[in-house]
């Protein structure tokens, strides 16, 4: 785990790539949830940026740590470039952990899975996961990811946001059994 100075430190240089990368503010834009905001988010220029990805998977590393996770992942699209930064990192750690990622609806053709990224024949089943979000608004994405997962027969330890809005998530997550860590807040980016 990480040392709180060096937590500190890798955090101000995500603020500063995604302020640079990733961040608006002025203009009233409506969010995914419905809310009109003049803070924004878009934060897949960061994901997609080697430091940022670099960045992001290490803090998510640091803060699920103890949780000791089989698996991260979430609903697709946003978790997708985020899971497979956490895994790939996690290579090169003593506790590696495996990605997937939820589909919002089954294709009509293949395995017609919801859950993809998993080899045939195994599953979430019995498996400790965490669940990995870019921007926490209301919450809705990621629990619908958790009760998918959940629906598999995995154990959901856990839901980490790159940024949480402060828009309620957390009362939603509550109410779901899920306990929510923001790498990041709003709070962050107001100044």
């Amino acid at each position: 785990m990480a040392t709180d100075a060096n937590r500190a430190a890798l955090k101000a240089q995500l603020i500063e790539i995604i302020k640079r990368r990733s961040f608006q503010s002025g203009r009233e834009i409506k969010l995914a949830s419905g809310k009109i905001s003049t803070y924004y988010f878009n934060l897949k220029p960061t994901m997609m940026d080697a430091e940022g990805a670099h960045l992001i998977a290490t803090l998510i590393l640091d803060a699920i740590a103890e949780l000791k996770p089989d698996f991260v992942g979430g609903l697709e699209m946003g978790a997708v470039p985020i899971a497979a930064a956490v895994t790939a990192v996690s290579h090169t750690t003593e506790q590696p952990v495996g990605a997937f990622f939820v589909r919002k609806q089954a294709k009509d053709h293949g395995t017609q899975s919801l859950i993809e990224g998993l080899p045939a024949g195994e599953t979430l089943k019995g498996k400790r996961v965490v669940i990995v979000e870019d921007v926490t608004t209301t919450g809705g994405s990621a629990v619908k990811a958790a009760q998918n997962v959940r629906d598999e027969g995995a154990d959901v330890v856990g839901v980490v946001t790159i940024v949480d809005r402060l828009d309620g998530a957390g009362a939603a997550f509550a109410a779901a059994g899920l306990t929510l860590t923001a790498i990041l807040t709003l709070d962050d980016f107001r100044n």
